[in-house]
């Protein structure tokens, strides 16, 4: 379902990264949009929720030493990478996973400007891994 700017009510935003497609260099990648809603939060609105969904483990070079912070407003508000090395929770193993808004206000983030989920992918390169986030916002 297209976003609609404007509207009222709980809206989603599906983001993916894909090794396969994105490739697993160290750097900065913006996740592409899924489920037909582009892949950018407008400016203003408020993340109160979500998840994180891997799809497939990842791995990454020197021994699993690679890590990846997910990113909206700022420097890992999503999923914080320094403490989430690949050999470890959330992103050694398939599943639905907490990211760090969790439905209460403390933990809620506000965009400043229309933003996209980045992933930011350090230490070693990735070597594989697919994972989607979901945003719940007002």
């Amino acid at each position: 379902m297209p976003l609609i700017e404007g509207t009222t009510g709980v809206k989603t935003l599906v983001a993916e990264y894909d090794f396969a497609v994105d490739g697993g260099t160290v750097g900065s990648k913006t996740l592409r949009g899924i489920a037909g809603n582009g892949n950018s939060i407008p400016a203003g609105s408020t993340v109160i929720g979500g998840y994180l969904e891997v799809l497939t483990a990842f791995t990454s070079a020197s021994t699993n030493t690679g890590t990846v912070a997910l990113t909206l407003e700022g420097a890992g508000d999503l999923v914080v990478g320094t403490s989430q090395p690949v050999s470890g929770a959330p992103l050694s193993t398939t599943g639905r996973k907490d990211i760090l808004p969790d439905s209460t206000g403390d933990t809620s983030i506000r965009t400043t400007t229309a933003r996209s989920v980045v992933a930011t992918l350090a230490i070693a390169a990735i070597t594989a891994g697919k994972l989607r986030v979901h945003l719940r916002y007002v």
